[in-house]
């Protein structure tokens, strides 16, 4: 599971890198001139965490329905979910009528191992639905909720892991 948690330290990572912009969140490549001293650049990580407000997270209210998710938006066929078994696919599958998947090949992250069935797969919200509501998805509209429960532009937002691995950690 060490690997599972070294990428939702990389999703926390990039939200923080959104939500503060300005804020040093990697290293300066080689090839890029010199940052500039640290008191007057951009705030160090650390201190970019302890600026961020800190507020009692609360479930109240949410159920496993708060979020429509694995929607065919694109009207192709293929839910969500397919679409993301078939972006993240090692080798590809087969797509039939119906987004039936057949062949194709799959690594999971969260075990560290490759999966040939579809049907042994789940694609996890790596950020999982209930710590946004928890975070603030409450307050936000269900369309909201419906696009960020099934959002394929986001890097790392969902991830295609086994069933098994999925299933043993809690929601």
């Amino acid at each position: 599971m060490r690997s599972a948690t070294r990428l939702r330290l990389l999703a926390l990572t990039s939200v923080l890198g959104a939500a503060l912009p300005g804020t040093a969140m990697a290293a300066t490549p080689a090839t890029a001139p010199a940052a500039p001293p640290p008191e007057t650049g951009p705030p160090l990580l650390y201190d970019a965490i302890d600026a961020l407000p800190v507020a009692t997270e609360t479930r109240d209210g949410y159920t496993g329905t708060s979020f429509r998710y694995w929607i065919d938006a694109n009207r192709d066929g293929c839910s969500t979910r397919f679409e993301a078994l078939i972006a993240e696919a090692v080798s590809p599958p087969q797509i039939g009528p119906g987004c039936i998947l057949t062949g194709g090949s799959w690594y999971s992250y969260y075990d560290d191992v490759t999966v040939g069935q579809a049907s042994g797969l789940d694609v996890d919200h790596l950020v999982p639905l209930a710590e946004a509501w928890d975070s603030g998805a409450a307050a936000w509209t269900p369309e909201q909720r419906e696009a960020y429960a099934n959002n394929l532009d986001a890097p790392h937002h969902l991830v295609v892991v086994t069933a098994r691995s999925n299933r043993s950690k809690a929601d």
